[in-house]
């Protein structure tokens, strides 16, 4: 949500942090599903008509079900988007501005020759997500030729959550050890967590491993969306305020409300 602020800070945006019930990775697709539906629901009771789905997780387990059987039978104007789809169109796009174009490659290709395509994909992610197959089989929708290797990261989150940064090096070397033994040229960070430790991933994996994370390619994503939309996007409303509700008060998830967005970031406590 910060980064898609920074991106369109013009909007009225409303944030629910399922705190109470996280992880979700853990949990049996249809439980992700009914509290992934409940969470919509609880927003799109607050006026919301464009909900952003913020976890992959949910996103694999849930999005297409939302979109294809809740939306047209009770919401049918109101439009639910998650995080597999666009962050692997931003696989296939290869910009030039990509971090992998540097100097005279960069010079190469402006003159004809093919640029650094990547052919050996890594994909981390929390256990529901990886072992729901969402990524290589939306990925073969996008180029067929890309192969795709997969490694479950389920103590990652819960690292996040706690703060225990301490104990990230030797845990990322190990997951990460058996995707640089298939020789990956890019990795996904698959879990909305992990943009907040895609430096140390960053360090491990070297330079010559394009890193995509969410939080560079979620708001470029949205903001196309809602160029190409203009129906929905005459439906937001424009008057820069910040809701934030929560369904547990924790005191870490209001140490990091207030470090991302200072005093104005009042959490509220809800059911759902």
């Amino acid at each position: 949500m910060r980064r898609i602020v920074e991106k369109l800070p013009q909007y009225d945006f409303v944030y629910l942090g399922d705190c109470a019930r996280l992880p979700y990775g853990t949990r049996s697709a249809q439980t992700v599903y009914e509290f992934t539906k409940q969470g919509v629901e609880f927003l799109f009771r607050r006026g919301c008509k464009l909900v952003i789905l913020a976890c992959n997780t949910a996103s694999a387990q849930a999005l297409r079900k939302i979109q294809k059987g809740f939306l047209p039978k009770h919401y049918l104007n109101n439009r639910v988007l998650g995080m597999v789809v666009p962050t692997l169109e931003a696989v296939g796009e290869q910009k030039l501005d990509t971090p992998l174009f540097h100097g005279r490659e960069k010079e190469e290709y402006q003159f004809g020759r093919s640029p650094h395509v990547i052919k050996r994909l890594g994909v981390i992610g929390t256990s529901g997500t990886i072992n729901s197959k969402v990524y290589p089989t939306e990925l073969a929708k996008i180029r067929k030729s890309l192969k795709v290797f997969q490694q479950p990261t389920p103590l990652l989150v819960p690292l996040i959550e706690q703060q225990a940064e301490r104990y990230l090096p030797a845990i990322l070397k190990d997951y990460l050890r058996p995707l640089q033994n298939k020789k990956i040229d890019g990795l996904v960070l698959g879990c909305t967590h992990y943009p907040i430790i895609k430096k140390q991933i960053k360090k491990i994996l070297g330079a010559e491993v394009r890193v995509f994370s969410q939080d560079e390619i979620i708001p470029e994503k949205l903001s196309d969306y809602l160029r190409r939309h203009t129906e929905i996007e005459k439906k937001l409303s424009h008057n820069r305020r910040r809701e934030f509700f929560v369904t547990d008060l924790t005191p870490v998830y209001q140490k990091l409300a207030f470090q991302w967005f200072g005093e104005k970031a009042r959490l509220r406590k809800i059911k759902i």
